[in-house]
């Protein structure tokens, strides 16, 4: 995960991180799943860019957040939205399924030439790379944990005859689930809501995401 991620719940902490340096992003969240495709084009941009810090706004939790950045930059309020700050000034925005690798790049070439581009490290197996991304986002608040779950075990379900017989013990480790072979993404939530886990879901997602980090 990203280590420059910051969660804005209120009008004055979006202020205060706007202005927290000179260049900085704004993240506004949603609960449809253009959030989640924004945010992997977002956070792809952003990972080769480590000196930005981003501020993550879940709007229908902290709106007021959301409305204080609309009305200090004159900005419509959309979700998924993302905005780049300089000096604390906006210098562009993309809203919505425009929110792409290639508006994102152009948009960065245009306004910020100068900016050193990094190349992040991988691990070797980059078809764990979308289960890396959706536990950032879930970790980093950029979605919440019901939708975390539900995407998380339908990814699953569609990889998992794929998958060798450790990473399918790992993955399948996050969710108690009663059938040991198959994935059943509506089977498995019952079965987590009626034997509850001690350790909290937030906990195990770390856990699993360090875990996948090191295979």
């Amino acid at each position: 995960m990203r280590e420059r991620m910051y969660a804005i719940t209120t009008p004055e902490e979006a202020d205060a991180f706007i202005d927290s340096q000179p260049i900085t992003a704004i993240f506004k969240a949603g609960t449809c799943h253009k959030t989640m495709q924004g945010w992997g084009n977002v956070e792809k941009v952003l990972r080769e860019r480590p000196s930005i810090p981003v501020g993550i706004i879940r709007v229908v939790e902290h709106r007021p957040a959301s409305n204080r950045v609309a009305e200090r930059t004159g900005i419509v309020h959309h979700s998924p939205q993302i905005i780049l700050f300089k000096n604390g000034q906006p210098l562009f925005e993309l809203n919505n399924w425009a929110i792409t690798l290639e508006n994102l790049e152009a948009l960065f070439a245009q306004h910020l030439p100068d900016l050193p581009k990094e190349t992040p490290q991988e691990g070797g197996r980059s078809d764990l790379e979308p289960y890396k991304r959706l536990l950032d986002a879930y970790l980093s608040g950029v979605i919440s944990e019901p939708q975390f779950a539900w995407t998380y075990l339908n990814m699953f379900r569609e990889d998992a005859s794929l998958r060798s017989q450790e990473e399918f013990a790992l993955l399948n480790s996050l969710f108690g689930n009663p059938d040991e072979h198959h994935i059943h993404p509506q089977a498995i939530l019952q079965f987590e809501q009626a034997h509850p886990q001690p350790t909290p879901l937030r906990e195990r997602a770390q856990a699993l995401r360090a875990q996948l980090e090191r295979l």
